[in-house]
């Protein structure tokens, strides 16, 4: 049993040959083709095959990066937001004794 992988263009945009799986002095039992668009190799399990470019998965990276960015922008201006109307609720909450600013005096006495 061999499997043929088909010519392709390397990352650095180079056409590599076809070849047959096994490889002449590779392992025996390797002999599927297996891989990306960009870079194939023979391997011994058939569910290996991938065929599309893995580029999009720095793609993906870059958009979950992107994503927990701007969740933690959110999250950040949510804490500082709690915390200062925190502070705006205390700060400006009624005391609990109210002073008029009058010092009273016992009626009836007289000061000499």
């Amino acid at each position: 049993m061999s499997a043929e992988c088909s010519s392709y263009l390397n990352a650095d945009k180079v056409l590599v040959n076809g070849f047959s799986c096994p490889r002449t002095g590779g392992d025996a039992r390797a002999v599927y083709c297996c891989g990306f668009q960009d870079v194939k190799y023979c391997c011994d399990d058939p569910h290996s095959f991938f065929p599309y470019e893995h580029s999009y998965m720095w793609w993906l990276s870059v958009g979950a990066l992107v994503g927990l960015s701007i969740a933690a922008v959110v999250l950040f201006a949510f804490i500082i937001t709690v915390c200062v109307l925190c502070y705006l609720f205390i700060s400006t909450k009624p005391r609990s004794k109210l002073d008029t600013g009058l010092s009273l005096q016992m009626a009836g006495k007289t000061s000499c």
